[in-house]
């Protein structure tokens, strides 16, 4: 099984979000969005928006999280 490894995690100020940018198996890059319930032990799931595109650098991916995802622009 193929995993992405995930890069860094940009959180929300109210913790309750966050966006992972990660790494494809072939060195490429992407994002998820993801939120959490603070009543909930399940996690982090994902939500909203992730990246339709690979892109070749992280730097990439992660300006593109900053454009898509509106909470992450607003920080």
């Amino acid at each position: 099984m193929t995993v992405n490894k995930v890069m860094v995690s940009i959180g929300s100020t109210d913790g309750i979000r966050c966006v992972d940018v990660f790494r494809y198996p072939d060195g490429s890059f992407g994002f998820q969005e993801f939120r959490r319930d603070v009543e909930d032990i399940a996690g982090w799931f994902p939500v909203g928006v992730r990246s339709s595109r690979k892109y070749p650098t992280k730097l990439l991916a992660m300006r593109a999280a900053y454009k898509s995802v509106g909470w992450l622009e607003r920080q």
